[in-house]
């Protein structure tokens, strides 16, 4: 199975999940909708689609024309059922293309965060697998309401921190796949950062990295379910 990882910045990239995904023989390319060039296959093809953060913001298509682009991709990929999951601004980009209001938070969260599930998440087959409380690593400035038929499955203080759509979309606000070398990178760009975070975050970054891994590998058993099953589709139609 081929994954399609749709990027927003060379600091913003696929980090734990890649391996993730790789671990369980399975292909990841790397695209983005701003580079103005086709993804190495059809979108599609591929078996799941995964939309990572950047630092740009939802509602900046003046500044950045090709997110509207990206949002009617996103909407091709809901219709289609297509196993996507979206983190940080991809999250963002799936709620406002699902018709959610996107906008800045009433503070930005950059650091260590709590986050609850709720009682949905429960039997959730991705945030089910995640303890019930747990500090988040996040760096957004912006947040988004849930769309319209959507499941709330973790929140905070502050804002909706994941949900899934249907059966086969999901966005996540926080950074699950985010590694350490990422973490630094961002940290030089955006200054200044909360005292004492890159400390932090070197003692919680391998329970952190171990968390993602455990949330990406539950987004392959989706995409591979959904791939089995439309192979089995078509095999039924052929042989008819």
């Amino acid at each position: 199975m081929d994954v399609l990882s749709i990027v927003h910045g060379e600091q913003v990239r696929a980090g734990v999940f890649g391996d993730a995904v790789e671990a369980r023989g399975h292909r990841i390319d790397e695209w983005s909708v701003a580079w103005r060039t086709s993804p190495p296959r059809p979108v599609e093809d591929y078996g799941a689609v995964l939309v990572f953060g950047g630092a740009m913001h939802a509602d900046q298509e003046d500044e950045h024309p090709w997110l509207h682009e990206e949002g009617l991709l996103l909407q091709r990929l809901v219709a289609a059922r297509k196993p996507l999951l979206g983190i940080c601004l991809g999250a963002q980009l799936l709620a406002k293309a699902s018709g959610a209001h996107v906008g800045p938070a009433r503070e930005p969260e950059i650091g260590w965060f709590p986050v609850e599930l709720t009682a949905e998440a429960e039997d959730d087959p991705l945030l089910g697998r995640l303890p019930s409380r747990f500090d988040a690593f996040q760096w957004h400035y912006y947040a988004h309401d849930l769309p319209a038929g959507a499941v709330e499955l973790a929140r905070n203080e502050l804002c909706t921190q994941a949900f899934r759509l249907g059966n086969s979309a999901w966005g996540v606000q926080f950074h699950p796949e985010v590694t350490l070398t990422q973490i630094e990178g961002w940290a030089n760009e955006d200054e200044p950062v909360p005292e004492g975070l890159l400390d932090e975050t070197r003692k919680r970054i391998a329970a952190w990295n171990e968390l993602g891994r455990n949330l990406c590998d539950a987004f392959v058993d989706v995409a591979e379910q959904a791939s089995a099953s439309s192979r089995a589709k078509s095999s039924s139609v052929t042989r008819a």
